[in-house]
């Protein structure tokens, strides 16, 4: 067993001598130390100076239960002791494979009844490629090998899913995109819009599909790929207008629509899909995340009816990884379904906490450092502004103001994200109302905070 009682100085010296994190300068962190967290209950986390720290980010957009369930645990310590391991390869599959892909079946919108496993996100997206490629290439079209993404939309950081995200910083590292991905402009009517009312603008934006179609010809195009709201993004919430006409185009012309779901799945939108709540009908989806709120690493891509059986039909399909389906986070990932069902957690959403989170929410626009607070169930973004009249962006870099607000919710025990100079949050769905005051609270401290040393640092200069 590891050392549970080590002081944070210790812990952050043995972290920086041997920890590569994700998406972390490693020079910066070296210096200032790692926040080290040791525990975790509902919407609350302790870290190792004893801070009680309420995270209005779920973890990583994924703790839709909350920390710290014990019949997670249970469920857990019993599927170990029942099936450790054992994979899905060749013809063969085990007891909760069987029934989580039965599950997310009986779940999902459409004709969403075939389930292929993986292990994240990421490598969803990964197999999304090689399913919509394969599905073409099956029906005599090789050809039609192009898929069509946002820019600034995000689809994990493997070769293939940071390719089909549209993250240019991503971008600059490691030889991306891969060919066969083309990007198109994102429906951020906030800072985008221009004069636009946000339905021209929600045409316009999805008018750009047709036209990156027409550029390289319909037989080139194998599918669409998009977030229903862009989480990492910014939580960019398109015009109502949007996702009509882009399903238009998609039924049109013959391409294939992705609906990637990893955040805006298992209830984070008010229903248990975001594609629900926002009349989207797509032939794939990509789930993770909420899949089984972070208690254990699974994803999967849900294919259409039709999809999956041109697939079947193609003989082999050569592709898979050894922890498809793996039997613990199988498990997990029912249980924490039989939890989202049995304590109706997107009821919750529904009724009680969205509506009184939306309130209080949209409440923060009053403050002088805030344009836009936008937000769907239990997922928001803030957009800090100059100007609110003009909607304008900061003169400082990008991120410039949105560092400093997410280091003031630090320095007051408070988790939220900084997107440029958006800030985001994604609350575990069991929050409460009193939880929800003192995340508003908090968050109000916060932007004050920065607002004044915004002022004092002439930073509330208009681009």
């Amino acid at each position: 067993m590891y050392d549970t009682n080590l002081p944070t100085a210790e812990l952050q010296a043995l972290d920086a001598a041997h920890h590569l994190h994700p998406f972390t300068d490693g020079s910066g962190l070296i210096h200032k130390g790692a926040r080290v967290i040791t525990g975790a209950e509902g919407v609350w986390l302790t870290d190792s100076e004893n801070n009680r720290i309420l995270d209005a980010m779920a973890g990583l957009w994924c703790v839709n239960i909350g920390f710290g369930r014990p019949e997670m645990a249970e469920v857990a310590a019993a599927q170990v002791r029942q099936l450790s391991f054992y994979n899905t390869f060749f013809q063969t599959t085990h007891v909760p494979a069987v029934h989580l892909a039965a599950k997310l079946a009986e779940l999902a919108p459409g004709e969403l009844n075939q389930v292929f496993f993986n292990g994240s996100g990421s490598d969803s997206n990964d197999t999304n490629i090689r399913v919509v490629r394969h599905y073409w290439a099956a029906k005599g079209k090789p050809e039609k090998d192009i898929i069509i993404s946002r820019w600034n939309g995000y689809h994990g950081s493997t070769m293939g899913s940071a390719s089909l995200g549209g993250m240019k910083g991503m971008h600059s590292q490691g030889g991306l995109p891969i060919p066969g991905i083309l990007h198109i402009e994102q429906p951020d009517w906030y800072f985008e819009g221009g004069d636009m009312t946000p339905e021209e603008f929600g045409l316009a934006r999805a008018r750009l599909l047709e036209r990156a179609i027409d550029k390289v010809g319909e037989g080139r195009v194998a599918a669409f790929i998009a977030e229903p709201i862009q989480g990492a993004g910014g939580v960019i919430i398109p015009p109502e207008t949007y996702w009509p006409e882009i399903q238009r185009i998609c039924d049109e012309r013959e391409i294939l629509l992705i609906a990637d779901e990893v955040i805006t799945g298992f209830g984070r939108t008010g229903n248990w899909f975001g594609s629900q709540t926002l009349g989207i009908r797509p032939d794939v989806m990509t789930v993770a995340k909420g899949l089984s709120s972070g208690y254990a690493p699974i994803g999967a891509s849900l294919l259409s009816d039709e999809v999956a059986q041109v697939i079947n039909d193609a003989g082999e399909f050569n592709h898979g990884y050894t922890y498809s389906a793996h039997p613990l986070c199988a498990a997990l990932a029912l249980e924490n379904l039989r939890i989202l069902q049995d304590e109706d957690v997107i009821g919750h959403v529904q009724t009680v906490a969205g509506p009184y989170l939306q309130e209080k929410w949209k409440a923060l626009e009053d403050h002088p450092l805030v344009g836009d607070a936008s937000i769907v169930g239990m997922m928001g973004s803030i957009a800090m502004t100059p100007d609110k009249a003009a909607r304008a962006r900061f003169a400082s870099e990008e991120g410039t103001v949105g560092l400093i607000c997410r280091e003031r919710c630090f320095a007051n025990n408070l988790v939220m994200r900084h997107v440029g100079d958006r800030m985001v949050i994604a609350p575990p769905l069991v929050i409460s109302e009193d939880e929800i005051d003192i995340f508003i609270d908090r968050a109000v401290q916060s932007l004050d905070e920065t607002h004044a040393r915004l002022k004092a640092d002439g930073l509330m200069v208009a681009a």
